[in-house]
């Protein structure tokens, strides 16, 4: 099983989503059993529904339970100083002279939207082990760009 990298913030939020798909596996436990009470299962459509969405309700509570037991905490890390690494808030200058800041983070959390990107995007990955002042070429879906690092710092 391979470690997966997750801010506090992001375990506490997969935790709570764990806990509440918990609660709507019982819900739909009891719907099924009610439903299987009514009679022959073949023409019960509420009986096959409820036994669908309590099957994708699972299968989430398995990939959430395994994501958790194989987390690791990024504020845990070591962060070396100046070097673009998980858990690390970078800004960038492209060659536009324009700049961006990007936190990196693991799969499960990555929110572009709000400034989180997975460390296994093109760009995070063409960035990794690199340091302050240096200018990197990337290879973008959209062809290579060049950066250039300006500042990291731990993103607690």
């Amino acid at each position: 099983m391979s470690v997966t990298y997750i801010s506090r913030e992001g375990k506490k939020k997969l935790e709570q989503d764990l806990k509440e798909l918990k609660k709507q596996k019982e819900i739909l436990s009891g719907e099924v059993a009610e439903a299987r009470e009514k009679g022959d299962l073949k023409e019960n459509a509420e009986y096959h529904a409820a036994k669908e969405r309590l099957t994708d309700i699972m299968n989430r509570i398995g990939q959430l339970t395994d994501s958790l037991s194989s987390s690791r905490l990024t504020d845990e890390l070591e962060i070396a100083k100046d070097t673009v690494q998980i858990g690390v808030q970078i800004t960038l200058e492209d060659e536009d002279k324009d700049k961006q800041e990007w936190i990196l983070v693991g799969q499960a959390e990555s929110d572009p939207a709000a400034g989180k990107i997975s460390v296994d995007s093109p760009l995070a990955q063409g960035l990794l082990g690199h340091k302050v002042g240096e200018t990197v070429t990337v290879d973008l879906p959209a062809g290579p760009m060049k950066f250039k690092i300006l500042k990291t710092k731990p993103a607690l």
